[in-house]
């Protein structure tokens, strides 16, 4: 993603972002178990790539007040709602926000020379024409023995092609595609040895949820 694709980001944005989170809670799932599950430790520094509003890092910081979220995203109209949303929370001290690519981000956005604890990225991976990229410059800003968490549209292999074909025309609006070829990218990383995955189907196959522990 360049700076064009910021520029298409912020366009379709602009006026999405007051509905979005109504809108999407009815077909982005598997959000919430994620948030609920993600192995959370004292005074962690947990970054989402591809926040948006700023919905589940809200939620994770009202879970978990002793660590510190980050979230990055390319559109600076969406991060207005994200702001709007984390001070309305009571959440600025916990939640930090900044613009900027999944390729090129870092903790100097906020002020920080460590590696994150986590990444999370949830259903923003469909949206990278260059996810690889995105990952491998995610592996870099993690620790040693860090995780990475992604939620993301599945192949919908459980589900009637009609249902595939609706859903793919539907996203296809949004420039969001079925990505299959993200599990084969970290089987790929496990077995060159960066760590260990899990990976589990949401709802037949309308997505999925993947668990990477990097090596230490």
């Amino acid at each position: 993603m360049n700076a064009d694709a910021r520029v298409a980001m912020d366009n379709m944005y602009r006026r999405q972002r007051y509905i979005y989170d109504l809108t999407r809670k009815y077909y982005l799932f598997g959000r919430d178990k994620l948030i609920q599950e993600l192995p959370v430790g004292r005074d962690e520094h947990i970054c989402e790539v591809g926040c948006g509003t700023a919905r589940n890092l809200v939620l994770l910081a009202k879970r978990h007040p002793s660590a510190t979220f980050y979230g990055i995203d390319a559109s600076s109209e969406m991060l207005k709602t994200a702001q709007a949303s984390v001070d309305a929370a009571g959440a600025g001290a916990q939640v930090k926000l900044a613009t900027a690519l999944s390729t090129d981000f870092s903790g100097a956005l906020f002020g920080r020379a460590q590696p994150f604890d986590r990444l999370i990225y949830s259903y923003s991976l469909s949206m990278m024409d260059d996810w690889r990229a995105a990952l491998e410059h995610g592996f870099a800003q993690l620790k040693p023995g860090g995780t990475v968490h992604v939620v993301d549209f599945g192949n919908q292999e459980g589900l009637p092609g009609w249902f595939k074909k609706m859903l793919g025309t539907w996203l296809d609006q949004f420039h969001v595609r079925f990505r299959p070829e993200v599990r084969e990218w970290f089987e790929a990383q496990e077995r060159a040895g960066r760590g260990r995955m899990t990976y589990r189907s949401v709802m037949r196959g309308y997505a999925y949820r993947l668990d990477f522990l990097s090596k230490t």
